[in-house]
């Protein structure tokens, strides 16, 4: 198929990572951008497949050669999403799959607006918004994951409540009431897009 420019966004426990994972495993052709950070690695964590780790100058120094889609800086350390990675899948014929919050996601559509018709991340670019069926369902997946304090859980779901009110900025909205029908509906999305090209 054409290659497709993949932006998913969701708030946190709404099933995102599952969702992705089952994307790779049923699309071979489509490839997961590494983001960038300046914070260091977490045990386990490797460069190169869970972030490029980046020194702050060096991540500066791209920022004002204008090499990121999007980037934000998070709690003192920076993360963003290179150009020309997701350009190198593309040129290839592979798909890029981009898994990001919604602040980075409208960076990557304001970038996406002003690039000429028929640039390869124009064309393939399509945008999709994840949601639990609501907070209540939320806070129950959050707990249930038994993973964070009470008061991380009540700033998540007020994270959530705001990335939620802007899911409409998306090209399309999945909710998240059964995983296998929010998987099937996410796989019509991308092979639609993939049958216009």
């Amino acid at each position: 198929m054409k290659p497709l420019f993949i932006v998913i966004s969701a708030p946190s426990g709404a099933g995102k990572t599952t969702i992705c994972d089952m994307l790779l495993q049923s699309y071979p052709e489509l490839s997961y951008s590494v983001s960038c950070t300046t914070r260091q690695p977490r045990l386990h964590e490797e460069d190169g497949i869970d972030y490029h780790f980046h020194p702050k100058e060096s991540f500066e120094r791209m920022i004002k050669e204008n090499s990121f889609l999007e980037y934000a800086e998070v709690h003192d350390n920076f993360y963003g999403t290179l150009k020309e990675p997701v350009y190198d899948v593309l040129t290839h014929h592979q798909s890029m799959l981009l898994d990001i919050d919604v602040e980075g996601a409208e960076q990557v559509r304001e970038h996406i607006k002003n690039l000429p018709d028929g640039d390869l991340l124009k064309e393939g670019f399509v945008d999709i918004f994840i949601s639990p069926p609501d907070l209540e369902e939320l806070k129950d997946r959050l707990m249930g994951r038994a993973t964070d304090t009470m008061d991380v859980i009540e700033k998540r779901l007020k994270n959530a409540e705001a990335e939620m009110q802007r899911s409409g900025e998306y090209m399309y909205q999945i909710v998240n009431d059964d995983l296998d029908t929010a998987f099937k509906k996410l796989c019509d999305i991308i092979n639609y897009k993939a049958d216009l090209l």
